[in-house]
C-alpha cells in the first residue's frame, strides 16, 4: 500500500494549522483511493503529557486510513547552502512516506540540501518549500512540487505571492528562507549566493 504523511507542528501541546493539513490528507485520500470520506486529524492527535511543553513534531503516517501518530522533540535543521539539481521527471505531488525520489540527490559534501529544478524552473528543496525576496517583497515560485500547508496559509494571507522563477531570473532575489509545517515564516533568511 502507497503510504503517505502529514507533519504537524505541536507548540505547548496545541496542533497548529490542521485545518490545511485535513484538506490535504482528505484530498490526498480521494485521490490516491478514491475515499470521500472526510477525516479529522484533530481525532487522532491526543498529544501525551510529556509532549505538551515545548515544540514538538507529531508525524501522522496514513494510506486509506490513520495508520500511526508519533511525537518527536523538533530541532530546526542547520541549512545553509542548497545545490541546484536538475530533474525533469521528478514527482511529488503528495506528501509520500517514500521520499527516495528526494533524498537520492543529496549529498551534504557538497551542500546542506538541494533546490530542485524542473524544467527550467525553481520547485523546492527536499523537505520544504521555498520563498525569495528582491528586498521588497517575498514571493515563491509558481512551480512547486508539493503544495505546502504553510505557503498555502502564507499566500492566503498575503503574506507571499506566487511568481515563475527559473534558473534565468533566480539570482535576481538576494535572500530566500524555507518554510513548511515546522519552519513557518520566521525561518532563517539566507543569501541566494548560498544557492550553488
Amino acid at each position: 500500500m502507497c503510504l503517505l504523511f502529514e507533519t504537524i507542528k505541536i507548540v505547548n501541546g496545541k496542533p497548529k494549522n490542521l485545518a490545511l493539513h485535513d484538506k490535504r490528507l482528505n484530498l490526498s485520500r480521494q485521490k490516491l483511493f478514491g475515499i470521500n470520506e472526510i477525516l479529522q486529524l484533530s481525532d487522532f492527535i491526543q498529544v501525551p503529557e510529556e509532549n505538551k511543553v515545548g515544540i514538538f513534531r507529531c508525524r501522522v503516517i496514513y494510506g486509506s486510513s490513520i495508520i500511526s501518530t508519533e511525537y518527536t522533540p523538533y530541532y530546526p535543521a542547520a541549512i545553509k547552502t542548497l545545490k541546484l539539481v536538475h530533474s525533469d521527471t521528478i514527482k511529488y505531488d503528495l506528501k509520500y512516506l517514500e521520499r527516495s525520489c528526494l533524498t537520492k540527490f543529496i549529498n551534504r559534501d557538497i551542500a546542506d540540501d538541494i533546490l530542485i529544478v524542473k524544467e527550467g524552473c525553481i520547485t523546492d528543496s527536499s523537505f520544504a518549500n521555498i520563498v525569495f525576496t528582491d528586498g521588497k517583497h517575498w514571493v515563491t515560485p509558481d512551480t512547486p512540487l508539493l503544495y505546502g500547508t504553510m505557503r498555502e496559509r502564507l499566500l492566503f494571507k498575503g503574506i507571499i505571492d506566487t511568481e515563475r522563477i527559473t534558473i534565468d531570473n533566480l539570482y535576481n532575489f538576494t535572500h530566500f528562507r524555507l518554510i513548511n509545517a515546522m519552519l513557518g515564516f520566521n525561518s532563517r533568511i539566507l543569501p541566494t549566493i548560498n544557492i550553488i
